[in-house]
């Protein structure tokens, strides 16, 4: 009789057993994890807070995914398909949470969740290879690190899904589960266009690792197979997001982003390699990287996994792209916890099975640096907000608000400054105002009290409507600072 073989087997003699809490500890986490987050995203939407223009430009994709259209999102322009800004055909999965929750609420959740659920793999492996207490511990270190944090702080972005995309594929790399990984890195593609870069470097330590093993052939060649299907894969996607199918879809026939790169001062490759050294803020979030990685990380291969996101973030023109407190870096944070397990448990002979690190030693100095890390950064990330009373208390301004977005009529056009955009858009078509060349809208919904745009202040939205568009609007609201202006003979 064929025994089918368990997970201790797999991973070599002495592994640790597989019991129940094994199966429901990592769910916990992520449960606990994702209830966090989706309280910070609700105080957030219910305080008005807006980081960024971004929640409104995805939410108004997910509206129209969730009408069976194409994803045609006015704040980014009239007629503007937003997979020639980034290519990220995933997110149409959006379309059916969106179809039954109509509002950006909804996908501040469901980014809740995935960022939660990616602690799944990244726990269970981790309880496997090192033990239940120290890899329950490095879950709840990674789960709740600076990474993810600052990606819910800044509301959705598209990595959403591919953070658990990662951590399952490299939970899989670290069982030796070499097709498992291809299958959960595979989509990754068609998460974001530089994400083919991730894929291919995932690939290429693969094939390196498959060629330096003496002995156990099928499972080398599986894993040479594996690594070379994934690094073509990636870099065929990369080639073809960047250079094919942005351009095709852009309004401008181009990839947008290719300012980014360097700056105007900057004359050469050269330049722009050195320009990628400074300032020092690029050398915090390496060595916040590192420390996830429980330093001892940065011995496994896998941390070639950083580059080609770190390339261009420090080669880019954008200070945004640099620091580690916004999203950019989920992305990287499954990989310094699978690249700190890898370093931990990773045989001297490449031939040999995987065996769960004995107790104490680099195994434990490595996950006390990483909890150590997420427990020292905690009073400064956004979850510490959660344990204030003040929080919780919305601004003077929140019924100018209200009265503000239901002044907007609803199946009309509408154009807005980004502080009120995404709870605009189940109820109207949006445009953003700082686009030259929108249409005269039915409606101008603007704060008054902030900037409009850089060096923009605008204190009556009609008199700014009239001079823009070129007829006529009346002021119907003006609380709080916020004002809106109805072009004459829209019906309210």
């Amino acid at each position: 009789m064929r025994t089918r073989p368990t997970r201790a087997m797999h991973l070599g003699q002495g592994s640790v057993g597989y019991g129940p809490t094994d199966r429901w500890v990592p769910w916990v986490v992520a449960v606990v994890t994702a209830a966090l987050y989706s309280v910070y995203a609700v105080t957030q939407w219910r305080l008005l807070e807006v980081p960024s223009w971004d929640l409104g430009i995805f939410t108004q994709l997910a509206k129209a995914y969730s009408g069976l259209d194409a994803p045609v999102v006015t704040i980014k322009g009239e007629g503007f398909n937003l997979l020639g800004d980034h290519f990220h055909p995933m997110l149409v999965l959006l379309a059916p949470f969106y179809r039954l929750f109509p509002s950006g609420l909804t996908l501040l959740v469901v980014q809740a969740v995935l960022l939660a659920v990616s602690a799944v793999p990244i726990t269970r492996v981790a309880r496997e290879l090192v033990g239940r207490g120290r890899g329950t511990a490095l879950g709840v270190a990674y789960a709740l690190g600076w990474g993810l944090q600052g990606a819910v702080a800044a509301q959705f972005h598209e990595i959403a899904f591919a953070v658990p995309l990662l951590a399952f594929a490299l939970a899989a790399f670290l069982r030796g589960r070499w097709w498992a990984c291809t299958a959960w890195a595979a989509p990754l593609v068609f998460v974001k266009e530089d994400l083919g870069l991730t894929v291919a470097a995932l690939g290429l330590v693969l094939l390196w690792r498959g060629r330096r093993r003496a002995s156990g052939q099928a499972a080398s060649g599986r894993q040479v197979r594996a690594g070379a299907f994934l690094a073509a894969w990636g870099m065929v996607w990369f080639v073809l997001a960047i250079w094919v199918i942005l351009p095709a879809l852009n309004p401008g026939g181009t990839w947008d982003y290719y300012d980014r790169v360097g700056s105007e001062e900057q004359q050469g490759l050269l330049d722009v390699l050195l320009g990628a050294l400074v300032p020092g803020e690029k050398y915090v979030t390496l060595l916040l990287l590192v420390a996830a990685a429980g330093v001892v990380g940065v011995r496994s291969p896998l941390v070639w996994l950083w580059v080609p996101t770190l390339a261009w973030r420090f080669v880019g023109n954008v200070e945004f792209y640099w620091g580690w407190s916004w999203h950019y870096s989920a992305i990287l944070m499954p990989v310094a916890a699978a690249a700190l397990l890898d370093a931990v448990t990773r045989p001297p002979d490449p031939s040999a099975a995987r065996r769960p690190a004995a107790p104490g030693g680099w195994a434990t100095i490595g996950v006390g640096v990483a909890v150590a890390t997420t427990a020292l950064m905690m009073p400064t990330l956004p979850l510490a907000r959660l344990v204030e009373p003040a929080t919780y208390a919305v601004s003077d301004r929140h019924d100018g608000a209200t009265a503000a977005i239901d002044a907007v009529a609803p199946g009309s056009t509408v154009e807005a400054d980004i502080y009120l955009m995404a709870y605009l858009v189940p109820r109207a078509q949006v445009y953003w105002v700082g686009n030259a060349g929108n249409p005269a809208p039915d409606f101008v919904l603007l704060d008054t009290l902030r900037r409009t745009w850089p060096d923009r202040d605008i204190t009556d939205a009609a008199a700014f409507a009239e001079s823009r568009h070129g007829v006529d609007y009346e002021l119907v609201l003006d609380a709080d600072g916020y004002q809106v202006a109805r072009r004459v003979g829209t019906s309210s």
